[in-house]
Parts: C-alpha cells; structure tokens; sequence
C-alpha cells in the first residue's frame, strides 16, 4: 500500500534528505546537483514546501516513517503544471510509488484547472520513462541539454487533462 500526502513545513528536513539522496543517487537525472542543494538551508526548503504541489509517498512495510518518494508540481502558466524532482527510494522501487506520486501530481494538477501536465526526463533514463508512458504520458519532440550535465539531452513529456 502506497500512501501520500502533501508536505507541510514540519517535513522539511525529510524533503531536504530524500532530495539529497536522490542527487546523490542520480545525478544525471535531475537539473540541480548535489553541491547546489547542500547549500540551502532550513528556510528555503520551508519555502519550497510552502509553495505547494510537493508531495512524499510511504510505503509501511518499507519504512513506517521514512519517505519512500518525493515528487513535485508547481504551477508553469494558468494551463500548464510542470512535474519536478521525481524520485523514489531503491528499496521502495517496483511496489507502485512512482504511479502513486504521478497520481497525487496529475490530481493536483486538475485541482487547479490545468489543462496539461509537462515534465522533462533524461532521454536515457528509460525506466522513468516508461513509468511516465504508462501514466498518460507522450513526447512531444522538443530536447535540451540537462541543465546540471548538458553533456546528456533531455526530452519533453506531456499529458493532457
């Protein structure tokens, strides 16, 4: 069982741990690195949860109180939600958390008349991207250079609402 929920300024310090883990974990996947985040302190991560559209899954029979995923929406223009920071712990992968927190994201995302969800994945991250295929998920053809390693491509991924 998959259960999440939406951050609040006391899980600071959980987000600020598994976004770090998955820099660590991933590196190529994600547009800020490591040394970037390290960097932030208590008050911007209060500020990220403050913002919305930031939401961390449990997964029980992993761990009672540890984050098995963290996912992110935030707002792009009135129609459009953009999912960021993707990532669901090692131990946690294969038991439905990614289809849990792209869930919560598109949910949020109607809550707020979006009319599309967008993200952008490592072209060569395939795992992520077959988890957003079979979320609803399509390329769209654009492609850009992964701002934290813009030696490696990524590319658009949209769902209409």
């Amino acid at each position: 069982m998959v259960l999440v929920r939406g951050t609040v300024a006391d899980d600071w310090q959980a987000l600020r741990d598994i976004r770090l883990e998955a820099l660590r974990d991933a590196p190529t996947a994600f547009g800020s690195t490591y040394e970037r985040e390290t960097e932030r302190g208590e008050a911007n991560w209060r500020d990220w949860i403050a913002r919305g559209g930031t939401f961390l899954a449990f997964v029980p029979e992993v761990a009672a109180t540890e984050p098995a995923g963290l996912i992110g929406g935030y707002q792009e223009d009135p129609v459009t939600v953009e999912l960021v920071s993707m990532y669901v712990r090692p131990r946690a992968r294969g038991r439905g958390v990614g289809e849990a927190l792209v869930a919560s994201v598109i949910d949020w995302a109607g809550k707020r008349n979006a009319e599309c969800v967008r993200l952008w994945v490592t072209q060569t991250n395939a795992p992520a991207r077959a988890l957003y295929e079979r979320c609803g998920f399509a390329l769209t053809g654009e492609r850009q250079p992964v701002p934290s390693h813009p030696s490696l491509d990524e590319v658009a991924m949209i769902r209409r609402l």
